[in-house]
């Protein structure tokens, strides 16, 4: 199976997508079709993104319910924008809360994260999220500095202070936002790639708008994916040769708002990433490439490569861009 080029890098849809709400993560009522001589092609919405889900056949009425059922029980459990989930339960009181058995996996690797970058990947940015603006109401407007001052003056949420694991739940202190988009969006990937497996279908893409996994037949070509110019969408700076692996992206311009805000924030500040504009990375899961897109914002390559097994590209505000020597790709001169 081959499909054309395509461009997760910076997307192309709206530059804040918006945030997942009861019921938003079914696919619903959606085509489900194929072109003449290529793949079929389902495509819908959920965890306030665009999907699409490229097989050799249509997918059945059996496999499509199982897909929807997942990514409606990954919302229920860690979505910030909806009252019903776990994470929020967590955010109003100090409390043990049970996260469904997949968080045990998810919760590992942001121990990783969190060790191999300092503490700047945290699950637990999402007040500093939601008091730059990108909250539940979808304000999109920072709480005033005078209006924050007591919590400014609290320290910081940290994964490892804060929180106490045991297996699928966490007991915790205080509140809590949990915020698991530094690496969920690619573990629901890697989810849904799961579901697609035990029904039998071994030869896919599964796109979560350039967070994507690509399984293929033994001897296939691998897919070509144009990494996108952060700041001019349809542009590529290169491309990426995937082949039963997956390739995440990440780019100060998908969730923004504001002077200088956006959803990439250095859980040790609470701030912006400045320096860095864009990554790629791949890896052998989809949760692990999307863990280190981010991390990859506040890490080097180098370091992170002491922890994790990867390739990449990273491109700087100033423009420049740098390429592992083992990425499946290049970049466009």
């Amino acid at each position: 199976m081959t499909v054309q080029e395509r461009g997760p890098g910076s997307g192309t849809g709206p530059a804040v997508p918006p945030p997942s709400a009861p019921g938003s993560s079914e696919p619903g009522s959606v085509a489900s079709g194929s072109t003449a001589g290529g793949p079929a092609v389902l495509e819908f919405e959920a965890i306030g993104t665009h999907w699409q889900i490229e097989t050799p056949e249509p997918l059945g009425l059996e496999v499509r319910g199982a897909v929807s059922a997942r990514i409606a029980d990954f919302d229920r459990a860690y979505s910030r924008f909806r009252d019903d989930s776990v994470v929020a339960a967590a955010a109003r009181g100090a409390g043990r809360y049970e996260f469904p058995p997949d968080a045990v996996p998810l919760f590992e690797l942001y121990d990783r994260l969190f060790a191999a970058t300092g503490g700047a990947v945290d699950p637990l940015v999402g007040r500093e999220l939601e008091l730059l603006g990108y909250d539940r109401e979808y304000t999109l407007v920072p709480v005033p500095a005078a209006d924050r001052a007591g919590e400014d003056a609290l320290p910081r949420a940290s994964w490892t202070v804060d929180v106490e694991r045991d297996g699928p739940a966490i007991t915790t202190r205080r509140p809590l936002v949990i915020d698991v988009g530094a690496a969920g969006k690619g573990y629901l990937v890697d989810l849904v790639a799961a579901v697609l497996r035990e029904h039998g279908v071994s030869s896919f893409v599964v796109d979560a708008s350039g967070d994507l996994v690509h399984a293929g037949p033994v001897g296939g070509e691998p897919i070509r994916i144009g990494l996108e110019h952060p700041s001019q969408p349809g542009t590529a700076i290169g491309v990426a040769r995937l082949q039963d692996a997956s390739l995440c992206a990440s780019a100060v311009n998908r969730r923004a708002w504001g002077e200088g805000l956006h959803h990439v924030l250095d859980a040790r500040t609470g701030q912006p990433a400045r320096s860095v504009v864009a990554t790629w990375v791949v890896a052998r899961t989809t949760a692990l490439a999307d863990g280190l897109a981010t991390a990859l914002f506040f890490t080097s390559a180098h370091e992170l490569a002491k922890s994790f097994h990867f390739s990449c590209v990273r491109m700087y505000a100033d423009g420049r861009a740098e390429i592992s020597r083992d990425f499946p790709g290049e970049l466009f001169t």
